[in-house]
């Protein structure tokens, strides 16, 4: 029979392989809407996705490891590292956007890809910080609050790509992405933090 812990860290399991499946789902339809666009702003939010598929893939491995405390350091690292790396990408390829005024084109599916994507990741969200509570585990807390964040992403630039759909506002796109950037950051230094943390205790 089950126990309650049990239960929660197969909840959790199922939360995190239903975000790996989505964001699986979601590069590929980004990168075809990326290219037939050409919009920073959504081939930044396809770089967030796989670095959404790292952090769940790194939630996966914590939680099924038989000792879960000695994974969590190294899970908390990788999401950081992984996160750095975003946004220095994006600081760099939305700045050379603006720089050369390159306009984007208009993507419908990237567009409705991104509505529903938001609303997913939301609900996703809400699921994964109640269990992570309940846990009281740090690494999946922290993937919450990414997810969480993702969907509030998926909404800026769905906003910016609106703009640009009809306003014509093409400086929209490289802005909304621009976003990203301190999102990135913040999530980095956060996780980083969070490594830090889980590591005093392990050696207390």
């Amino acid at each position: 029979m089950q126990t309650n812990q049990d239960m929660l860290l197969r909840r959790g399991l199922l939360l995190e392989y239903a975000t790996l499946g989505w964001n699986v789902i979601g590069v590929i339809i980004l990168a075809i809407t990326t290219i037939t666009a050409g919009s920073v702003a959504l081939a930044a939010f396809g770089l967030d996705s796989l670095i959404e598929i790292l952090a769940s893939t790194m939630v996966i491995w914590q939680l099924t490891g038989t000792d879960t405390t000695s994974r969590t350091t190294p899970a908390l690292r990788v999401i950081a590292i992984a996160f750095a790396g975003l946004a220095l990408y994006i600081l760099i390829q939305s700045t050379i956007v603006l720089a050369t005024a390159d306009h984007p084109g208009r993507s419908l599916a990237g567009t409705i890809w991104l509505a529903v994507t938001a609303l997913t990741m939301f609900a996703l969200a809400r699921g994964k910080a109640d269990t992570g509570r309940r846990l009281d585990n740090p690494v999946l807390r922290t993937e919450a609050r990414i997810t969480l964040i993702d969907g509030a992403l998926a909404t800026i630039i769905l906003l910016g790509v609106l703009l640009n759909t009809a306003l014509h506002w093409w400086w929209a796109d490289p802005i909304a992405a621009l976003v990203l950037v301190l999102y990135a950051a913040r999530e980095a230094h956060h996780a980083w933090n969070e490594a830090a943390t889980a590591s005093a205790h392990i050696g207390d």
